[in-house]
């Protein structure tokens, strides 16, 4: 996970805060409530990230030449296999 706790917390915060000075929009549930969700929803897909990370990184090892990371050839080849494992995923 690339954010802290901390962080996931002060940006849901952030986003309830948003919402609620909107006319336009009304929360049908508690605001800390709806704030518990966005947390869990963002901590997530921060894991499917991550797991999606791992799983690449772990494909650009496996090549006979491997890439040097942070060489255009390991980023272009990062991007693309993560791109892919995103689609799988998501079913797309």
């Amino acid at each position: 996970m690339r954010l802290s706790r901390e962080k996931i917390n002060h940006l849901s915060k952030l986003l309830i805060g948003s919402i609620q000075g909107q006319k336009r929009i009304t929360l049908t549930r508690e605001a800390n409530d709806v704030r518990l969700r966005v947390v869990k929803v963002i901590t997530d897909e921060l894991k499917i990230d991550d797991v999606i990370d791992a799983e690449v990184r772990r494909s650009l090892n496996s090549y006979s030449k491997k890439p040097v990371e942070g060489s255009r050839e390991w980023d272009i080849l990062y991007q693309k296999l993560y791109e892919s494992e995103m689609k799988k995923r998501r079913g797309f």
